[in-house]
């Protein structure tokens, strides 16, 4: 059976789901993540996505976002097929930042996508 296609979304439909309560999940690398974020969103880096799955939530969907689209949209597939509710920012934290939302480090500054 294969799974359904990937949602990709634009960043203000995934801060709305965010906000709706989705869980808005960054997985860039370390210096990525440290450089800024999106406000609110949880971090797992893809490579360590497979050992934390107990981490993720079942019972709502996760917005999958990275740099640009291209490793939240392979992540957002992989969570599809494992029965997780899963949808990509499309064009990732650039494009979040570029409509203009929320870019922050860990202390709550203002970042930069890295």
């Amino acid at each position: 059976m294969t799974p359904p296609d990937v949602d990709h979304i634009d960043p203000v439909d995934g801060k709305r789901r965010g906000d709706a309560g989705a869980l808005l999940l960054d997985v860039r690398n370390s210096d990525e993540w440290q450089a800024g974020h999106a406000e609110g969103a949880a971090w797992i880096p893809m490579g360590e996505l497979a050992e934390r799955q107990e981490e993720l939530p079942t019972d709502r969907e996760i917005v999958v976002i990275c740099k640009t689209g291209g490793r939240s949209a392979q992540v957002a597939k992989a969570l599809l097929a494992a029965g997780y509710g899963a949808a990509n920012v499309a064009g990732g934290s650039e494009a979040w930042q570029a409509a203009g939302m929320p870019i922050v480090t860990d202390d709550g500054r203002p970042g930069t996508v890295a």
